[in-house]
């Protein structure tokens, strides 16, 4: 093997030590700087510093030290031009056969609730990613290493072939360039936090992966879990498992849907949900009480649904959940009673999540083919509403406590959406429904009895009054919608003939 260079750059030190000696032991002459230098020199590593290779010093405390042809030629050269060996042979520049270099700690710099702007700015690396991108792009010559984990696979290869194949070098460069993609993203995030723009001309996001799933929505398609690199404190891509297998897909979805429902709940309160729309919710003053609410609210669909709550769960209370089966709980914390009753469900899953609404403000994201949707978060609650009552009758005290519930949940039903609520607990659901009539017919078909006296919340305005006649022939008591249709008179006087008190809030609620 002809003799070969490597320039190690390490943030990240795991495994830097075995690696570089594993290197010298081959052959391979390390170049270093900085920090890495020091660490492999007090290891016993031979290593020659980038200054020697560079013949200049590092200035501006560090900030240029890589930035020289001496550097980014040996990375750039293609050994079969012949051109370029005789640029390199009249400017004494060797050939660099392997970059290792991983990016100083944006992410844990910004990670800190106390970083200021001026440290973020200074752990923005310069050198790395530009020592990252050209070993890349020239990656038919040079290996490129930003991940300790391919450490091994390179010296497997080297004891192997005595090089590193054109395969495994075409891998590592685009993960290289995903690395320094990755990176950008993070740091062009950050600064337009910095700025306010909620919708920038250019969208970059990133994700890293936190796991594989064992399929998508149906066991024929393939499906991972991606997590923010920096994720919401009160997400499920943050949730700590404590006991059951493995989330799915459609674990993850559901659970995602039911968190963001019982997040705007200030009262204890329950939320069961299946195929990511709510079957049902209870709130009261202890969350015993709201959990058996939330249940007699649907008991059929709660079976093998997910359930999240906003308050502990105590033993009593899972000796309650034990009953039923569930899928996944999702709260704060559980009592060490509570955990040793669940645990005994062997394929529950039981998740906690930190449930703090403050940090919940993320733009939400939708794919399309060929493209993405974006869309800050619907966050309009009912103390934004303009509430107005254009109907002779006014909604009990006890009606105004239900139809503030309903309001809240039907916005993360599927629309078209009717919701029937009473005594502080959903009755009936109607969900993705092509018009608004289906979806009443299926709120009130649900409810059964409890229709009679429950109020009714929908997601949008009624462009007709058939809607109303329809829940007043059922037994509901108070309406709470939007308005704002043409049409709204003809449904205000249809309340009038029937007594039904109905309230305007200004604003509508589709999810899509």
């Amino acid at each position: 093997m002809s003799k070969k260079q490597a320039l190690i750059s390490v943030s990240n030190k795991d495994g830097i030590v075995a690696f570089a000696k594993e290197l010298r032991n081959r052959g391979i002459e390390i170049i270093s700087t900085g920090g890495t230098k020091k660490l492999l020199s007090e290891n016993g590593i031979d290593v020659k510093g980038v200054s020697d290779l560079t013949g200049f010093p590092e200035i501006l405390d560090g900030r240029v030290k890589t930035l020289h042809p001496a550097v980014h030629g040996g990375l750039l050269a293609v050994r079969d031009n012949d051109s370029h060996q005789a640029q390199l042979k009249s400017h004494n520049i060797d050939p660099i056969d392997f970059v290792v270099v991983n990016l100083y700690p944006f992410k844990d710099t910004i990670s800190k609730p106390d970083v200021q702007f001026d440290e973020a700015i200074e752990n923005i690396d310069i050198g790395g990613p530009t020592m990252i991108r050209a070993a890349a792009k020239n990656h038919q010559d040079v290996s490129v290493i930003v991940d300790p984990n391919d450490y091994a696979r390179i010296i497997e290869e080297l004891d192997v072939n005595e090089t590193v194949s054109s395969e495994l070098k075409r891998t590592l460069a685009a993960k290289a360039f995903r690395h320094t993609a990755h990176y950008d993203a993070l740091i062009g995030e950050y600064l337009t936090k910095q700025t306010e723009e909620n919708f920038p001309e250019v969208m970059t996001v990133t994700y890293e992966k936190k796991q594989d799933l064992r399929y998508g929505e149906n066991p024929h398609q393939q499906a991972a879990f991606y997590k923010k690199p920096l994720p919401l404190k009160s997400s499920i891509a943050t949730a700590a498992q404590h006991h059951g297998k493995e989330l799915s897909f459609n674990n993850i979805n559901d659970a995602d849907a039911a968190l963001e429902i019982v997040k705007d709940f200030r009262d204890p309160a329950v939320v069961a949900v299946k195929h990511t729309n709510p079957c049902g919710v209870g709130v009261s003053d202890n969350i015993f009480e709201a959990y058996v609410r939330a249940y007699e609210a649907d008991p059929v669909s709660i079976f093998g649904g997910i359930v999240a709550l906003n308050r502990e769960v105590n033993e009593q209370l899972a000796e309650k959940m034990k009953e039923i089966f569930l899928e996944i709980i999702i709260a704060p914390s559980f009592t060490d009673e509570a955990l040793e009753l669940l645990k005994q469900k062997k394929n529950l899953r039981l998740l906690t999540i930190d449930m703090n609404k403050e940090d919940v403000l993320e733009n939400k994201l939708a794919s399309v083919h060929g493209g993405l949707l974006v869309q800050n978060e619907d966050q309009y609650t009912f103390e934004d509403a303009s509430i107005s009552v254009p109907t002779e009758v006014e909604p009990t005290d006890e009606q105004w406590k239900d139809l503030k519930l309903a309001w809240q949940v039907v916005k993360h039903v599927k629309s078209n959406a009717i919701l029937l609520a009473k005594d502080q607990k959903t009755v009936g659901v109607g969900a993705g429904q092509m018009n608004r009539v289906g979806a009443a017919k299926i709120a009130i078909e649900q409810a059964g009895d409890h229709v009679k006296g429950s109020v009714m919340a929908s997601d949008a305005f009624f462009p007709m009054d058939d809607t109303v006649e329809l829940a007043a022939k059922a037994g509901v008591k108070a309406i709470i919608q939007p308005g704002g249709s043409i049409r709204d008179q003809d449904s205000i006087k249809k309340c009038n003939e029937y007594g039904i008190a109905m309230v305007f809030t200004g604003v509508r609620h589709f999810k899509h």
